[in-house]
């Protein structure tokens, strides 16, 4: 006889005071890193557990790609705005976040249940491009949290030339860069001061 486990006798748990600073209160976006080295295992580890969040309809459209070799390095760097280059050049681990823009052909796999949504989503590139976009979005801030969680600092950064990047990285046009995360243990002014947060007189509303 299987023993079936209850998820909900588990889940959720508050998490500690140590967990939410890490992971919310007390992180940040990193700007320096040491030279501690993050290894492939590593990496590994931080998508092993980014995959697990959430995505509309399980469709996971978010890709990764690693960029650690000097050569890859050097080309990333190339497509990066001034004040990234350095930034990216120095961290021990870089991560390019792109969706994938063909994602539908994976619904049998990872949504069965809704394989009425592949000649659609076919068809229809604009809410295909729409619905990619918006998925890879979440499971990009996923993927830092998952960073933090592993015990790194977090570096994410927008500021590329997507288009040629995209050509270099992804000439076949399937995956679309969203973000750059620079991955590693924090080195020597890695921190700018914490920045005002909006308080919930002017975000939050009950109803």
């Amino acid at each position: 006889m299987t023993n079936l486990v209850d998820s909900t006798s588990r889940f959720p748990r508050r998490l500690d005071d140590e967990a939410r600073s890490q992971l919310f209160t007390d992180a940040r976006t990193a700007n320096a890193f040491d030279a501690t080295p993050v290894s492939q295992a590593q990496l590994a580890e931080i998508w092993e557990l980014a995959k697990w969040a959430p995505t509309a309809a399980n469709l996971q459209p978010l890709r990764v790609t690693y960029v650690n070799s000097p050569e890859g390095r050097q080309r990333l760097v190339g497509h990066m705005s001034e004040g990234n280059k350095a930034k990216t050049l120095g961290a021990p681990a870089v991560a390019v976040l792109a969706f994938d823009s063909r994602f539908h052909e994976h619904i049998p796999t990872v949504a069965p249940f809704r394989a009425e949504m592949v000649p659609m989503l076919e068809t229809n590139e604009e809410t295909r491009l729409s619905m990619a976009r918006f998925n890879a979005a979440l499971q990009a801030g996923y993927f830092v949290m998952a960073v933090r969680a592993v015990g790194f600092a977090a570096g994410p950064m927008g500021g590329f030339d997507a288009s040629a990047l995209d050509a270099d990285f992804f000439p076949d046009g399937r995956w679309r860069s969203t973000l750059v995360v620079n991955i590693g243990h924090p080195g020597e002014g890695a921190w700018r001061d914490r920045l005002p947060r909006l308080d919930q007189t002017e975000t939050v509303q009950w109803a």
